[in-house]
């Protein structure tokens, strides 16, 4: 079997490590092989270790966390098969922080019932995961090309064959993987890199394939307040850090029980609404207690970023603001990865098997790749066949240009989609924005740039509608025209396109079809025909 996989995080490459024992499997990704959410990950792998915690205690946690939406099989699938995952992950070369009598160290993080965290060189668990799984790719030999775009799924009699490159050249495959990540950079302010632009979700719409949960988007509470918006792990506040205001009080404690080690969404929302009570003025974590050698022996990541930008976090509280972090949504799959178009699988983030339901507990997205990628991988040697789709059927949407569309930036879209469509949302403010993202143009494909573009406006739109449905306040999603939460809402969204597109030009506008009809040539497009 020919496998083609894109994307090279945790999730692409625990699939393609799997798959190679008996299959032919090429790992495509746009960027350098390292680049990936993975490498940006600190806080850790959350996994049962020991008693007292159990497989059971971590369902409930993700569950509560989900606020209502989170699939308790996916769940168990995750948390039962979190502890052979990390097994198989030591094995293949990452070395998990220990104590002194050679136990793993655990960390606790925020809902979590039980520490259980496990981290490398204190907060450089994404990249020694990514390190570590490269090195074993190329033991193994798997082709991995890097720099390269693919721009659509191939379909042929509704089942995906293989992968059209930004170049006009086809890889031809019996399956297809997406595992390309989430798309922080829909907002303006993200912790993600510049490399997640929601192109798997994007590749899955044209493909016809169904797609779920897309407006429940992670802001993470606290990100450096400086260019970049460097991530300020959740495990400082598992540690004991403090969130002030500007007159040093803690304010969280009047916001939830938990306070700092709410679920994400209530901090991040805390945080949000203390800021707009100081005009804008971020608000501060305070980690001073510790002092300068803990910090710099737990969390030297970010130790090392904070001085870098001339922060002295071990003398004084550092400014926080939330970032677009995670997307529970992405392309609707069962728990073997597959997806409603036969021969297409998602794995990861940009996969959406109800896990995480409307707010993903914190930790759970590195095992969410050791685990899903293993799985996926089982199911395509297995022969699993068929989608298990459980769902609702998802509802038909058009998301093309408007008459008479006109061009925009990457930046114009990005402070949209922040003010509109991040922490906060309303019917006028979501209609509006859907109505001027359609108002657009898709832009010509002629490079990666103007083909991560193209994506990021299609899921921008199919974001915002999504928002735009769910007339209720649950987990990631936050209304403020519906700020409570619905029981009757208690289920999954999905979207499907209308018409069904067979290819990323056909979403531009209708007075480029003529052009879209002739044969293209490859040399002056960069697309080409597929060959």
């Amino acid at each position: 079997m020919r496998v083609s996989i894109i994307g090279s995080g945790v999730a692409g490459l625990t699939a393609a490590l799997d798959l190679a024992r008996e299959h032919d499997v090429v790992v495509v990704t746009k960027a350098d092989a390292e680049e990936s959410n993975t490498r940006y990950a600190q806080g850790g792998v959350a996994v049962v270790v020991a008693p007292p915690d159990s497989p059971a205690s971590h369902v409930a946690d993700t569950l509560v966390a989900g606020a209502g939406l989170s699939d308790q099989t996916a769940a168990s699938v995750l948390c039962e098969g979190g502890p052979a995952a990390v097994g198989e992950l030591i094995e293949r070369g990452v070395g998990f922080d220990r104590r002194r009598d050679g136990s793993l160290a655990l960390g606790l993080e925020a809902a979590h019932e039980h520490p259980r965290i496990l981290h490398v060189d204190g907060d450089a668990t994404g990249a020694a995961i990514s390190a570590a799984l490269l090195d074993r790719v190329a033991e193994a030999g798997i082709p991995l090309l890097t720099n390269t775009t693919v721009v659509d799924i191939e379909v042929v009699a509704g089942r995906a064959v293989g992968v059209r490159l930004l170049d006009g050249t086809t890889l031809a495959a019996d399956a297809v993987i997406l595992a390309t990540g989430g798309a922080g950079q829909l907002y303006r302010y993200t912790t993600n890199p510049e490399v997640a632009t929601g192109d798997g979700v994007a590749l899955a719409l044209r493909a016809g394939a169904a797609v779920a949960d897309l407006e429940f988007y992670q802001f993470h509470p606290t990100s450096l307040a400086a260019p970049g918006n460097f991530l300020i792990s959740e495990a400082v506040r598992g540690e004991g850090a403090t969130l002030i205001d500007t007159d040093g009080r803690r304010f969280m404690l009047e916001v939830h029980p938990a306070a700092e080690l709410a679920p994400r969404d209530v901090v991040a929302r805390g945080i949000a609404d203390q800021m707009a009570r100081q005009h804008g003025v971020p608000v501060c974590l305070d980690a001073t207690q510790f002092g300068a050698e803990f910090l710099a022996r737990r969390f030297p990541t970010i130790d090392a970023n904070c001085r870098a930008r001339g922060f002295d976090w071990a003398r004084e509280p550092i400014p926080v603001t939330p970032a677009a972090h995670y997307w529970m949504g992405g392309v609707r799959t069962d728990t073997w990865g597959r997806t409603s178009v036969p021969g297409l699988y998602a794995v990861g983030e940009v996969a959406c098997t109800g896990l995480h339901g409307a707010n993903r507990l914190a930790s759970n997205s590195l095992l969410e790749g050791m685990v899903y990628g293993g799985r996926v991988a089982n199911g395509l040697t297995g022969q699993q066949d068929g989608f298990d789709q459980t769902w609702s059927q998802p509802q038909t949407v058009e998301l093309g240009d408007a008459p008479e569309a006109e061009p925009y930036t990457r930046s114009d879209l990005q402070a949209l989609m922040w003010e509109a469509v991040g922490l906060s949302r309303t019917a006028t403010g979501l209609t509006e924005a859907l109505a001027t993202l359609r108002s657009w143009r898709t832009p010509d494909v002629t490079d990666a740039k103007s083909a991560e573009d193209a994506n990021l406006l299609l899921v921008a739109r199919a974001v915002t509608a999504s928002a735009l449905r769910r007339t209720e306040s649950r987990g990631g999603h936050y209304r403020a025209d519906f700020p409570a939460t619905d029981p009757t809402q208690v289920a999954h969204s999905g979207l499907i396109l209308t018409p069904t597109p067979t290819g990323l030009l056909d979403l531009v506008g209708s007075a480029r079809s003529a052009d879209r009809a002739r044969p293209t040539n490859p040399s002056s497009s960069g697309m080409g025909a597929a060959r």
